[in-house]
């Protein structure tokens, strides 16, 4: 059955605290990022930063063309923002609720221990426009504030809602898997983090998924599991 759009007829700020409109206040959460975002970016020194650094990042080679990807997460993010919030209002809260509670999160390690990379080649070992675009992105993104990924954070938080949301077809949450995947190889082969920041963002996504769906989603397949467990000890 296909989705109808979200009725937002009537909506203005004065209504925000009704339930009808009320989810629409999570947008706030980007208020805070964007102010963390230039807290831990210009009034942080680099000298202050601790170097985020491992064996598998030399073995990593550069590659513009991972671009396509870690430029495409932008996408992804919006997108999901726009669809859920016209089409799903239940699925924006839970990916809104996922991305504001891995920003804290983040947002607190880059306070508490502020991170940097050293990864960016001098040179690029060629020209064309996927190393331009890296050109543009280097200038506008310094490389502090990197561990955990928070393309990699947000990604997977997109993706965890998006695979349980019964609405979409398979074909549509393999793509969306394939996509989050080539994310989070893309953050390493652009070398704008380090295979650190990604592993780090792991137990920041655990932390948000049990928060989002412990109690509605986790804990009755936890119940029913153990259930099971209790049903074959007895026979």
């Amino acid at each position: 059955m296909k989705r109808q759009p979200v009725d937002y007829s009537g909506f203005s700020l004065r209504r925000l605290n009704e339930p009808r409109f009320s989810h629409a206040k999570l947008l706030a959460g980007w208020i805070f990022y964007f102010s963390m975002y230039f807290i831990t970016e210009n009034l942080i020194p680099p000298e202050r930063c601790h170097l985020i650094h491992c064996a598998l990042d030399d073995l990593i080679p550069f590659n513009e063309f991972f671009v396509i990807f870690y430029g495409g997460w932008y996408l992804l993010v919006f997108g999901a923002l726009i669809y859920t919030f016209f089409y799903n209002v239940p699925g924006f809260k839970r990916v809104q609720t996922y991305i504001i509670i891995t920003q804290v999160l983040a947002m607190l390690c880059y306070i508490v221990y502020p991170s940097i990379q050293d990864l960016r080649p001098e040179t690029f070992p060629r020209q064309n426009l996927f190393t331009w675009i890296m050109g543009l992105i280097y200038a506008f993104d310094t490389p502090t504030g990197i561990c955990p990924s928070l393309h990699v954070a947000y990604s997977l938080g997109i993706l965890s809602v998006g695979l349980k949301d019964k609405e979409l077809s398979r074909g549509f949450k393999a793509g969306l898997s394939f996509f989050v995947l080539m994310v989070c190889a893309a953050v390493c082969f652009v070398k704008q983090h380090s295979a650190l920041d990604v592993l780090a963002a792991l137990p920041v996504c655990l932390i948000a998924e049990l928060l989002v769906y412990g109690k509605d989603y986790w804990l009755p397949k936890w119940r029913q599991l153990l259930g099971r467990g209790e049903e074959k000890t007895t026979l």
